[in-house]
């Protein structure tokens, strides 16, 4: 017969710690606690599978209520109570619980099977008439707001009325004369406003609580939450029902919340709160101030330690052998009953990423956990919080709009609406946030000018996104609820006008746009940081490259122990000062000559570029790609910047517009760019391919490094392509090392990033010496969705649930990730030892990286701000992998 209840109590138990799947995180641990002998009060964990069948079916199963009834006797017999009696009666809590903390997200109610009798048995029993009125009237507000559907103010109202009536400023200041009397309104109200009875059958206060919990599984913010941490709908909830230990039974009674360490510093210290005379939803309600669990200076004699002695004692004793058995830090909720301490349940800690990684480090040093576990309890991606300033938390926010977090960090400064006033308050000394509908590559000095960017269109990889990335720079895309006014230089948003030289504060892990000017904090990296890269490099087999195209993003890079540039965009060298201007001639040049002429001037200044990014990287590899961009995002697209272009060039504006006509296209992404733009215009691509190598021979003889540049082509779908460009690059390459009387090892390769190139991949290998997978455009081109319009609907798509995840964040595996799988098992069939490796945004994302590592790929590259992510997400992706 399938079991669909497993029981718990006193030294035994029906499952462990390792059922999590089918009895949840809660019901899994209080059967391990109970297992290896803790206090646990005696109870039952109904599965997951029960409350899938019953939300499929609509009702609790029969088998499934015969086996409740069951458990409830073994409930009854192991605590010597009887449920629904007048005598002695068992009172129980019915908690959710899914595999996965949801702290809040699903429903609870406490003292189930109290009634108009069960309370005068519950006052007898105690000797304590105020006790069983108290916890009579919480067990009304908490069944009749989760079960019955009632307003929770509907009896708040009740409560602060009478408080003020009493002369009482806090719950437990009641008298039971007074408690009477509100669960007498509390049943009033009730039937007013549901024309319902409070249910006195305990047995039917059980069922449809059960159900209720069942159901909110699927409340709003349930899913909500599941959605936002990527929790599948089918794991369901378990249910526990547990025999309640109170906590409101007097002054020798409390409950209360520890964790084994702090979970702000990791400091190896019993961390907490507790309350004297209260049950667990005071503490979450606010209405009490908590207490600390150990003494501290500011509060003497208010600590747990000093006012209840023996059960601070035996917590500590047991928060330690907890810790100790399960091999992480803990998060403990506990209750004293008439000075017994009793454990209500046990979960792994929620920790900021400075905290998980002083515990992990800390308990591998103690030979508590190996290093690879250590460094599978880090999270990956919470290393942000340690790499970019953040909002301080005791800072009062008013948010205003949000977006994508598309870029992390916190800044605040005077709300600018184009790159040129970036730019000049740059120069004065002013902290700006440049605000745009989008950017483009014209925006280049307003973005590294500004100290935060927002635009209200685009999504999570869209120009701003990466550029930001890039820069280290927070950055909030996609933020629709904004109007910009550009003309008036204004910001509407949520009932806000916010005008040019207002104060904006912007928090990019969140998404979040706010009001005014708040305060930061800078981010610290500690010696246990260094030890996690340590380990992290020792295990990991990819090699983390980054994505650079500056000497200042290649140096910041490098300070988190990148392996190389993976990907450097040259076109985002043309988009500063006077380059562009020289950028914007060559394009208006009507012949070849004159175009040649032109970038004659540019090659020094790109040769001067590639060297300094030599000299940092130090001999590391830098794959740069050639031009990919249409020449039409280097010209200005109003009227008004034409004119002013063509005045600065000194041609005329009519011959500036026209070249502007004669360059526009309908869909510029799939346009005249990458290895298009260098057969229709060789020049460019031979212009930059002679500095790459001149840069490369010149860097090695100042620096004595051996330099081997990886020359990338763009946007290839044919092999013939690859073979037209290869040979000039070659031809330039012979030409320069005659020259220089010096010969360097060099490779060409392409970025696959159209799915034709990754189909035929076995061919392009033949004229490539690497591979790299370009999975921003591959993503593209292979779903046909514009990453800069998504949000406009991926949003829907990931609330309604067609998609599971952001194919821009977390990479398609079943689709582009199938088309990397084609073409490196094609690739390699051609050529067994070709480099592979990854560039777009997706080699900083930690489940994309465990994907590369499957898929064999030699390298991931991405922003430099996320290289220390790529370190550590690499070494976990090869444990797992090792791990089988």
């Amino acid at each position: 017969m399938r079991k669909w209840v497993y029981t718990f109590a006193d030294g035994m138990a029906e499952g462990s710690a390792a059922d999590v799947a089918l009895l949840g995180s809660k019901g899994a641990n209080l059967a391990e606690m109970s297992r290896i002998g803790l206090p646990v009060p005696p109870g039952f964990t109904i599965t997951t599978d029960a409350c899938n069948r019953a939300l499929q079916d609509g009702e609790i199963p029969q088998r499934v209520r015969e086996q409740v009834d069951a458990a409830l006797r073994h409930c009854e017999i192991m605590s010597g109570k009887k449920f629904g009696a007048i005598t002695n009666p068992l009172v129980v809590s019915v908690r959710s619980g899914a595999r996965v903390s949801m702290p809040g997200m699903m429903d609870t109610v406490l003292n189930l099977g109290l009634n108009d009798e069960t309370v005068e048995a519950l006052s007898e029993q105690s000797g304590d008439e105020r006790f069983a009125y108290d916890t009579y009237r919480r067990f009304i507000q908490m069944y009749a707001t989760v079960v019955m559907g009632c307003d929770h103010a509907l009896f708040e109202d009740i409560l602060d009325a009478a408080r003020e009536n009493a002369g009482a400023s806090r719950d437990n200041e009641l008298g039971a004369e007074e408690l009477r009397g509100i669960v007498k309104s509390y049943k009033n109200a009730i039937q007013d406003d549901l024309d319902e009875t409070f249910p006195q059958d305990p047995k039917e206060q059980l069922w449809r609580t059960v159900e209720a919990v069942f159901k909110s599984w699927n409340n709003p913010r349930a899913a909500t939450y599941r959605a936002l941490h990527n929790i599948p709908v089918e794991w369901g909830t378990a249910v526990t029902v547990q025999a309640m230990v109170f906590g409101n039974s007097g002054r020798n009674s409390a409950t209360g919340v520890a964790f084994t360490r702090n979970p702000s510093t990791g400091e190896n210290v019993l961390f907490g709160e507790f309350l004297v005379d209260a049950q667990g939803e005071d503490v979450v309600a606010g209405f009490r101030t908590p207490d600390p669990l150990s003494i501290v200076d500011d509060k003497p004699g208010a600590s747990m330690q000093e006012r209840l002695p023996e059960p601070y004692k035996a917590l500590t004793s047991l928060a330690n052998d907890l810790e100790q058995h399960f091999g992480d830090m803990q998060d403990i909720e506990f209750t004293v009953e008439a000075g017994k301490l009793w454990l209500l349940q046990t979960r792994a800690g929620k920790r900021t990423a400075k905290a998980a990684i002083r515990i992990a480090i800390e308990m591998a040093n103690s030979d508590v956990i190996s290093r690879q576990t250590a460094l599978m309890r880090v999270d990956a991606s919470s290393l942000d919080q340690l790499l970019h300033p953040s909002i301080d938390p005791d800072a009062k926010r008013k948010i205003i709009a949000s977006g994508l977090p598309a870029s992390p960090g916190a800044a605040c400064g005077e709300i600018v609406f184009s790159s040129a006033d970036a730019v000049a308050a740059k120069a004065e000394g002013r902290d700006v946030i440049l605000v745009r509908p989008e950017t483009s590559p014209d925006d280049i000095q307003g973005m590294e000018a500004a100290v935060g960017i927002l635009t209200s269109r685009g999504g999570m990889t869209s120009h701003a996104a990466v550029v930001a990335r890039g820069m280290g720079k927070p950055c909030i895309t996609g933020a629709g609820g904004m109007r910009i006014d550009k003309h008036n230089k204004a910001l509407v948003t949520g009932g806000v006008m916010l005008r040019s030289g207002d104060y904006l504060t912007l928090d990019g892990n969140q998404g979040q746009v706010l009001e005014g000017k708040l305060p930061m904090v800078d981010s610290e990296l500690s010696g246990d940081f260094a030890t996690l890269m340590e380990w992290s490099d020792a295990e990991r087999r990819l090699k983390v490259r980054t994505n650079a195209d500056t000497p200042t993003e290649a140096r910041v890079a490098r300070n988190f122990q990148a392996d190389g540039i993976g990907l450097c965009r040259t076109e985002h060298m043309f988009a500063e000062g006077e380059r562009s201007n020289i950028m914007r001639e060559m394009i208006v040049a009507e012949t070849e000559e004159e175009r040649r002429a032109v970038l004659d001037r540019l090659m020094p200044m790109q040769r001067s570029d590639f060297i300094e990014l030599f000299e940092i990287m130090q001999g590391h590899p830098i794959a740069i790609r050639l031009f990919d961009p249409p020449l039409h995002d280097f010209l200005p697209k109003e009227e008004e910047a034409i004119r002013e272009s063509a005045k600065t060039l000194g041609i005329d504006s009519s011959k500036m517009m026209r070249r502007v006509e004669e360059l526009r296209e309908i869909n510029p992404m799939l346009g005249n760019r990458g290895v298009r733009l260098a057969i229709c215009f060789p020049e460019i691509a031979e212009m930059q391919t002679r500095a790459i190598f001149e840069a490369a021979i010149l860097a090695g003889k100042k620096s004595g490094e051996l330099v081997v540049p990886e020359i990338v082509v763009p946007l290839v779908a044919y092999n013939a392509e690859l073979e037209y460009i290869r040979t000039r690059i070659d031809k330039i390459a012979d030409e320069v090392m005659a020259s220089h009387d010096q010969k360097i090892e060099y490779l060409v390769g392409c970025i696959i990033e159209l799915p034709r190139a990754a189909i035929r991949a076995e061919l392009i290998a033949q004229s490539a010496d690497f591979l790299s997978f370009g999975t921003n455009d591959l993503t593209q081109t292979t779903l046909g969705i514009s990453r800069d319009d998504a949000s406009t609907f991926l949003s829907t798509y990931l609330r309604k649930g067609v998609i599971q995840l952001d194919p821009f964040i977390n990479l398609d595996v079943e689709g582009v990730g199938e088309l990397m799988r084609i073409a490196t098992e094609r690739g390699r069939k051609t050529e067994p030892e070709l480099l592979l490796g990854i560039t777009g945004e997706h080699g900083g994302d930690p489940t994309s990286i465990t994907f590369c590592e499957k898929l064999g790929l030699d390298y991931v590259s991405c922003s430099p701000y996320r290289v220390p992510i790529a370190r550590l997400a690499a070494a976990q992706a090869a444990i797992s992998k090792k791990a089988g």
